[in-house]
């Protein structure tokens, strides 16, 4: 029985673009109680590739975190599937602003111990006593109140090419590094203030408004879907749009542009750009923002170094890059040295009590 990948991405990019097919990137999460998350995954594999399900899911015992791009035509089938499981049926699914048919490339479907790392002991506190859920109209009016501290519960790469106005945007590379900090600047309004956070699609926000609430925040709401379902209410609903810039998002989109608005700008000359790129060095990868002239400049590299590593035959490349680990450039995105225009968000920082 198959229960892993058989084809490359380059495969499946071929096949994909043979197909002709539409697709749609999807994202979804449920906290449950799994007594075999590796049972389930499996079962989630075998149903998933029959419909031709690609992403990135995280499986744990505390429930499913699901990122995929589902062949069009195949949808209500996927739907009917996710309804078939009692802890699924009716789950809200957020579907990407915009679509490309080449988000994922391949089915990885991965057992962890949580879904979102975000350091927690779950048992220290009740993890259903969250906070109180609002759509885009209450959300607007929670921006404009003057007694509410908003606050990104994203990555600093992420709160840099789009935030929301006004909005606390800790500079952190983690999700588990922003809750204490958060807490440490808030901590004199726990009473007094109202506590209002977001971040891309909900699931980071289900944890962490419990989490402020056993911390002692009193007046604690959550953006549900996050931005992306924000952003589909304000079009709906004919809203004013208080997002600026861009929604980073986790496939090889990397991001869903919300506003025109370019608030972000190149690491390497300075100017204004929120294109996120990796490292044309297999060896580095580093994620960063790049300008067009920048690309063409630097052969799609972050630094001069890497310029030449890509200039030496493949084999040579290869043999450069045997045995090193590049996991923490890809995901330390921006915070290498050899970025001359990285700007730090702490530096603007909004008086949470101005």
């Amino acid at each position: 029985m198959q229960l892993y990948n058989t084809l490359s991405a380059k495969e499946r990019e071929a096949l994909i673009e043979e197909a002709g097919k539409d697709r749609l990137t999807i994202s979804f999460y449920q906290y449950a109680h799994l007594g075999n998350p590796q049972l389930f995954r499996d079962y989630l594999f075998i149903h998933w590739s029959a419909m031709d399900v690609l992403g990135r899911i995280y499986v744990a015992r505390e429930g499913i975190n699901a990122q995929l791009s589902v062949p069009a035509d195949q949808f209500l089938r996927f739907k009917e599937h996710l309804d078939s499981i009692t802890f699924l049926e009716g789950v809200r699914l957020n579907i990407a602003i915009e679509q490309d048919n080449k988000s994922f490339l391949k089915l990885k479907i991965k057992v962890r111990r949580k879904i979102v790392a975000d350091g927690l002991d779950d048992n220290a506190f009740d993890v259903t006593n969250k906070g109180i859920h609002v759509g885009a109209a209450q959300f607007n009016a929670l921006i404009e109140d003057p007694e509410a501290i908003v606050v990104d519960m994203r990555n600093h790469y992420e709160s840099e090419i789009g935030h929301f106005e006004t909005a606390i945007t800790p500079d952190v590379d983690t999700f588990r590094d922003s809750l204490d900090l958060i807490e440490e600047q808030l901590r004199d309004h726990k009473e007094s203030k109202k506590l209002v956070m977001y971040c891309t699609g909900g699931i980071r926000c289900e944890k962490a408004s419990a989490y402020y609430r056993h911390k002692g925040f009193k007046q604690v709401y959550q953006l549900e879907g996050g931005i992306i379902e924000y952003t589909r209410q304000v079009r709906q609903q004919q809203l004013e749009n208080k997002f600026r810039g861009k929604n980073f998002v986790f496939d090889h989109r990397r991001a869903e542009r919300i506003s025109e608005d370019v608030i972000a700008q190149c690491h390497q000359c300075g100017k204004p750009c929120d294109t996120h790129v990796n490292c044309a060095n297999e060896g580095c990868h580093l994620l960063f923002i790049q300008c067009e002239d920048c690309a063409r400049a630097m052969d799609h590299c972050c630094s001069d170094a890497c310029k030449d590593i890509v200039a030496l035959p493949e084999e040579e490349q290869k043999k450069l890059r045997k045995g090193k680990q590049k996991s923490n450039l890809i995901f330390k995105k921006g915070r290498s040295e050899v970025l001359k225009f990285k700007k730090s968000p702490a530096a603007e920082q909004p008086d949470p009590v101005s």
